[in-house]
């Protein structure tokens, strides 16, 4: 749910502000351009994945980062890219080997 949830360039915006430091829904929504509905709707799916977390003190909802959900995604990026790293080294072993037309002489 985390990588879907960050499959959406504004919700990757918005994740990006956040890292810096909490922030209210106004002021998440403040450079983009829609509507602030839109922006609350996108922050709901991040909340949803676990990679933000929103509380409402008064009328101002303060929203910042989850990193244990981040965290999560990193590592399963990371695991990930070591077996591809490794079939990749693979794959480039096995094209350098001779084919069985190179190896001889007529």
């Amino acid at each position: 749910m985390v990588f879907r949830a960050l499959g959406d360039p504004t919700r990757r915006a918005l994740v990006e502000r956040l890292i810096r430091g909490p922030a209210s829904v106004s002021e998440l929504a403040a450079p983009l351009t829609m509507s602030l509905a839109a922006v609350v709707q996108h922050l709901q799916v991040l909340e949803t994945a676990g990679i933000v977390r929103s509380e409402k003190v008064g009328r101002v909802r303060t929203c910042r980062i989850e990193p244990e959900a981040l965290r999560a995604g990193e590592s399963w990026l990371g695991r990930q890219r070591t077996t591809w790293e490794t079939r990749l080294d693979d794959l480039g072993d096995f094209l350098a080997e001779p084919g069985p037309s190179e190896g001889t002489t007529s």
